[in-house]
């Protein structure tokens, strides 16, 4: 592992840097090489979604307004981590500074948050649609889903400005400290302060609740009406789509809340750097890739279209 003793005395300006996952050359190489090839998965599969859902007009619906919206979300995401993550692996440890620390928590956060209401707004979109397919047009309009990204997109805002201020109020001892995590995220940043952080906990717990506990409990409300819906379905094959096109949303609802919630709800007493920084690179990378994967691979509508926008621009090409 990355051997470096904090020198407490050193004066200049705070820098953090990364503890490394290995120092074995070939396992460098092969992370690097794992962890981009993830990363362009995400960019692509992501991309695709988008082009699909803006080229093709029968995608024009919130569903897809919405998945596109969280295509996008998934593609900055990544972009805030993964990149300076690569750069560390292979090359020398490049020291981040404060401010620069700061600036990719506050992404981080804001587009993490982001990320778990619009899924609350998904399970939402999901039970109009199934509970009131009559007044379904009638209740989701196009002005109504534009103000549920950007009121999502607000919330995230106020609250990361709020925590990551807050959070880069603290002192942190000495001029370089070692980050036991391959990002600037909130809990491992906490433990390097040298002063009172129970405070910081406290509102991080918040935090965690309005990001995480809420939307969930909306999310899990909106399926027990939208299961109990299906069920009345008289159509087997009515019931059979309408469970296959939630179970794509509440699979990576379980897998984005359920591994938030290990690394920002347990305990501190109960957490350890290292389980926190494995759990991390799930909701990282394999949430993000599962996104285009589940929609694309399962959805018939998402694989005509692109189908079809891939054969329009060849054909647009060679004319």
């Amino acid at each position: 592992m990355f051997a470096w003793s904090p020198d407490l005395n050193q004066s200049g300006p705070t820098e953090f840097v990364f503890r490394v996952f290995t120092t074995v050359p070939e396992l460098q190489a092969l992370l690097f090489l794992l962890f981009l090839l993830l990363y362009l998965m995400i960019f692509c599969g992501n991309t695709a979604i988008i082009w699909a859902v803006r080229a093709h007009s029968s995608l024009r619906t919130p569903m897809y307004f919405f998945l596109s919206n969280l295509s996008l979300l998934e593609i900055c995401y990544t972009s805030v981590v993964v990149p300076l993550m690569l750069s560390n692996i292979l090359g020398a440890q490049k020291p981040i500074p404060l401010a620069g620390c700061g600036a990719q928590m506050f992404f981080f956060v804001t587009l993490g948050s982001t990320d778990c209401f619009l899924l609350a707004v998904m399970a939402y979109d999901r039970y109009v649609a199934i509970r009131h397919p009559l007044h379904y047009a009638l209740i989701m309009t196009q002005k109504l889903c534009v103000q549920m990204v950007v009121c999502a997109l607000g919330l995230a805002l106020f609250l990361s400005l709020q925590l990551t201020s807050l959070i880069f109020t603290l002192p942190f001892c000495g001029h370089r400290r070692e980050i036991n995590h391959f990002l600037c995220d909130v809990p491992p940043v906490l433990r390097l302060a040298c002063a009172d952080t129970r405070v910081h906990q406290a509102v991080l717990y918040v935090v965690g609740i309005l990001v995480l506990t809420v939307p969930f409990l909306l999310i899990c409300v909106s399926y027990v009406f939208i299961t109990s819906a299906i069920l009345r379905i008289r159509s087997a094959e009515g019931r059979r789509r309408a469970f296959s096109t939630c179970s794509s949303h509440l699979a990576v609802v379980l897998l984005q809340y359920g591994c938030c919630s290990l690394v920002y709800l347990r305990p501190r007493s109960s957490t350890s750097e290292d389980e926190d920084r494995q759990i991390a690179l799930v909701y990282t990378f394999v949430t993000p890739l599962l996104n285009p994967l589940i929609y694309t691979l399962r959805n018939k509508d998402v694989k005509g279209a692109l189908r079809s926008a891939i054969i329009s621009k060849a054909a647009s090409d060679t004319s």
